[in-house]
């Protein structure tokens, strides 16, 4: 379980998330929506260790995140940037790779092993392993992205707006994706996005962050029903946008 416990983080003067606390439940898939630049991405990276708040803790398995836990606790998780972050010099063995030469230290020959065996969950093959970035369409990047972050078998993956940039089709593969790797893994997928029918679609809970804080935590048939002044405004802005 993760717990952030009454968080704060300010940049510019500006709150960007007031005393925020939620509880993350493991196996579950929550997505944290809002607006742009409403804190969704420092949220994520804080449970991650890679912002620090000024007030508050974060709470991973009953470890704080601090100290000499976070190095033991980013074991646990994977993390999806959002544009991927696949290093362009590296071809995607080596990418996928890189945490197990630095992290585990082992044999190439076992690295490559678990190479290929992340990117069959993701349903690409081995020979994509010798392609560089530069040279595959954005929904293998993601695919790769996502299997860099799952070769350590991590508890928790973390993903920063997973379908930025594709288009429906394979925005709809990624998230079978996701929630295949949830199931088949028995992991807990933390999503941004704000994506509404992603985050309808594959969520347990969804979670609306506004102003800095959570103002709403619920299952998506509470979300879908929701009068919250929030949450109506986000699906109305969203609707009108898509046009659906």
């Amino acid at each position: 379980m993760v717990i952030v416990d009454k968080i704060t983080k300010t940049y510019n003067n500006r709150k960007v998330l007031d005393n925020l606390s939620i509880k993350i439940n493991d196996e579950e898939i929550i997505t944290i929506i809002g607006k742009s630049g409403i804190g969704k991405s420092v949220l994520l990276k804080t449970i991650i260790g890679l912002v620090k708040p000024e007030k508050g803790r974060v709470i991973i398995d009953d470890l704080p995140l601090e100290g000499k836990n976070i190095y033991l606790l980013r074991k646990k998780i994977g993390f999806v940037f959002q544009k991927s972050a696949l290093i362009e010099s590296l071809n995607i063995g080596d990418n996928i790779g890189l945490a197990l030469k630095f992290v585990q230290n082992i044999d190439p020959e076992t690295i490559k092993g678990k190479v290929i065996d992340a990117l069959a969950k993701v349903e690409l093959k081995p020979d994509v392993m010798e392609l560089f970035p530069s040279n595959m369409s954005g929904g293998m990047l993601k695919r790769a992205a996502i299997a860099r972050a799952i070769v350590l078998n991590p508890k928790y993956i973390l993903y920063d707006e997973p379908t930025t940039g594709l288009d429906p089709i394979v925005s709809r593969t990624i998230e079978d994706l996701i929630v295949n790797l949830n199931k088949d893994l028995h992991i807990t997928s933390v999503i941004v996005t704000h994506d509404l029918n992603s985050a309808i679609g594959i969520s347990d809970r969804i979670a609306m962050l506004s102003d800095g804080k959570i103002t709403f935590l619920g299952n998506t048939e509470s979300f879908v029903n929701s009068k919250n002044g929030d949450i109506m405004e986000f699906r109305n802005s969203y609707y009108l946008k898509t046009g659906e």
